[in-house]
């Protein structure tokens, strides 16, 4: 059965106080409010730091508090008690982690979709143009970790490719890989097509037919026991609607 505990409110504790959690702007001449908190994957960054900002200037005194991160620690941490009221997940498989340990206050629903590209830096030194490439020897190749929505999506895309791939390093998720790739460490690595878009001239992405085999669906949901059921629902209504769907498709998400 779905709880929260103490030690569910000392992690969400500690990851403000090393500033896991950012805020997504404060409302004018806000000193103290309500502050709703949303966990959600981190290629949802720069599109869910957008709307936590609308979202704020249509609630005064009311504070959006984001906890970006891979999915699968994410749902780990709702479901060990951290206290949310929102969740958006990069997959079903990491929303059904919380969804069957009674974590979820109603149905997903799915609100975008994603899709893998391969990120190279700017003069792509491996010379790399397509997944197959990604086998070279000597290519150093940076990938998600398995267990994330990124990584499932990259062994499900590159086994449709046929590649095999031996990765230099697993990162705990998709902004670590594109760091990775644009601090030079890796000659290429395996992103969602709006972290290259977010990144600007740094990377350059490469689109390859085998990433249609591995789109993810993005679901989001009201936590169960949501300390602000209300905003939670206002805020899963703002996704959901037309000013929601215009910025996650700014940011080079897919329509569901």
């Amino acid at each position: 059965m779905f709880k929260r505990t103490a030690a569910g409110f000392l992690l969400l504790t500690v990851m403000t106080g090393c500033g896991d959690i950012g805020d997504g702007g404060s409302s004018s001449g806000t000193v103290s409010g309500e502050a709703l908190t949303v966990f959600a994957a981190a290629s949802l960054t720069g599109a869910f730091t957008a709307l936590g900002e609308a979202f704020e200037g249509s609630h005064p005194g009311v504070r959006v508090r984001f906890n970006f991160g891979g999915s699968s620690t994410l749902a780990q941490q709702i479901t060990q008690g951290a206290p949310a009221d929102v969740f958006a997940s990069a997959s079903p498989a990491t929303m059904t982690t919380v969804t069957g340990a009674g974590g979820a206050a109603g149905p997903p629903r799915v609100f975008s979709r994603n899709r893998l590209v391969i990120a190279v830096p700017p003069d792509d030194p491996g010379g790399v143009a397509t997944a197959g490439d990604l086998s070279a020897p000597g290519l150093k190749v940076v990938l998600c970790a398995v267990q994330v929505p990124c990584g499932a999506a990259a062994q499900k895309a590159l086994g449709a490719a046929g590649v095999d791939v031996e990765p230099v390093s697993r990162e705990r998720d998709v902004k670590a890989v594109l760091t990775k790739v644009v601090l030079g460490e890796a000659d290429a690595g395996l992103v969602y097509r709006t972290d290259v878009r977010a990144a600007g001239r740094k990377v350059r992405g490469i689109e390859f037919p085998e990433a249609a085999q591995a789109v993810n669906d993005y679901p989001i949901v009201e936590v169960a026991g949501a300390p602000h059921s209300a905003l939670a629902g206002e805020f899963i209504r703002l996704v959901l609607g037309e000013r929601g769907r215009a910025a996650l498709s700014r940011a080079g998400f897919e329509a569901p």
